[in-house]
């Protein structure tokens, strides 16, 4: 892949970007660094935008030398990149967007959570609009539409999806998503991945926490790629560190305000009182979660947890981008004290449906590949419509039962 290809490539969330610059006064694109959010923003850039970046020193002091008259301008929209350089100047937009209610007036980039910058005096609550923007999808990348999840709550999937064999799904997962990785060769993203942590620790972090013990950050981010898809329990990571848990848990949410790793939050909407509570960790990209522990895909292939870890970190992240673009899906887990688990749990909030997604590695299907879903269908889900999937690394799309089916993990990305 060029990098003309990958420049050309379509972003889900354009269209969204479009939207929301017609009916909002700002609007702030964030993401991890290097996922691309620079590309996005320009590619609006005409002769009605103007553009400037903080990542440029000298543009950066005049940002925070006169924050105010840096945000005056004749355009319709004016494009900030890396706004988390000049926490100042939200205040002057504040400023200029209370005074003028024009819709569409500035697009904020971020590639860190700007709530986790001690220096942020200002939310802009009632001025802005959000959008996550994350590395790209196996789907973005071949240029499919992002209709999986709509199809699977309307039981509208494809009888026949191409098949993918367990090391096809593996190698898609060690490349992850990141742009600039995509166009190199297996040792060249593994350097690439490795020097984008380093830079990242060396440099982004200092904007959002003081961190005293940098031995232990570094080790910290080896734990959280090797925690990836499990239950986030503070206590068991930091046993592996020789640091307070308060202070793991505040080294955690640096990691999380650069978008690096994701919680996701367990459903409890119900009354069983065996339901956990506790959220499942993720790496916000698969490739960049390989490079980190140093994996080989002949090291992983058949290694069970390796590989299981692998591909359904990188199925959360393909399913994380499809659950941005709709307002309506919050993306959960399940998991109790009885040892059921669903890997992930869609919900739709406008009538409460679900859909459980189960992601194994293998190419064969056990007896009781479908057990947690067919229980959670008969025990928890009672009134409202669920639908129940396993992903495999096979070739068939099989039906289980009344509204379960088997699917190859490239249902997800089919057209």
């Amino acid at each position: 892949m060029t990098r003309m290809n990958k420049e050309l490539i379509q972003r889900w969330q354009q269209s969204c970007v479009e939207k929301r610059l017609k009916d909002r006064r700002v609007l702030l694109l964030a993401g991890a660094r290097q996922c691309g959010k620079t590309t996005l923003a320009r590619s609006l850039h005409g002769a009605d935008t103007e553009y400037r970046t903080l990542d440029n020193p000298n543009i950066c002091a005049a940002a925070l030398e006169d924050p105010i008259s840096f945000v005056h301008h004749d355009a319709q929209t004016l494009i900030i990149d890396e706004i988390q350089r000049a926490p100042a100047l939200l205040s002057a937009i504040k400023l200029m967007v209370d005074q003028d209610l024009r819709p569409g007036q500035f697009l904020l980039t971020g590639s860190t959570n700007l709530s986790a910058i001690p220096q942020v005096q200002e939310s802009l609550a009632g001025r802005i609009a959000r959008i996550r923007l994350r590395p790209f999808t196996q789907a973005e990348r071949i240029g499919t539409a992002p209709h999986f999840l709509h199809n699977a709550f309307n039981m509208n999937l494809p009888k026949k999806v191409p098949p993918i064999s367990r090391e096809q799904i593996g190698n898609l997962a060690f490349m992850g998503g990141y742009p600039e990785a995509l166009g190199l060769d297996k040792s060249g993203r593994q350097e690439w991945h490795q020097d984008y942590i380093r830079a990242l620790l060396d440099r982004d972090l200092a904007d959002i926490a003081r961190i005293h013990r940098h031995d232990a950050m570094r080790r910290l981010v080896e734990i959280v790629a090797a925690w990836s898809s499990k239950l986030l329990t503070i206590a068991d990571i930091a046993s592996g560190l020789s640091i307070k848990r308060p202070t793991v848990e505040s080294y955690l949410a640096a990691l999380e305000a650069l978008y690096l790793v994701d919680r996701v939050p367990a459903w409890t909407k119900t009354d069983y009182e065996r339901v956990g509570k506790q959220d499942k960790l993720f790496m916000s990209d698969s490739g960049l979660m390989a490079s980190i522990l140093n994996w080989r895909m002949e090291q992983v292939q058949y290694d069970a947890d390796r590989i299981g870890k692998l591909v359904e970190t990188f199925i959360y992240n393909e399913l994380a981008a499809l659950s941005d673009l709709e307002e309506d899906y919050r993306l959960y887990h399940y998991r109790d004290r009885q040892q059921h688990e669903i890997d992930f749990l869609v919900e739709r909030q406008s009538d409460g449906a679900l859909l459980g997604i189960e992601v194994k590695s293998s190419a064969t299907l056990s007896k009781n590949a479908f057990k947690s879903l067919r229980w959670f269908r008969d025990n928890i889900a009672g009134e409202r419509a669920f639908i129940g999937l396993v992903l495999y690394s096979g070739d068939q799309v099989l039906n289980f039962g009344d509204h379960l089916q088997a699917l190859p993990h490239s249902a997800v990305w089919a057209e």
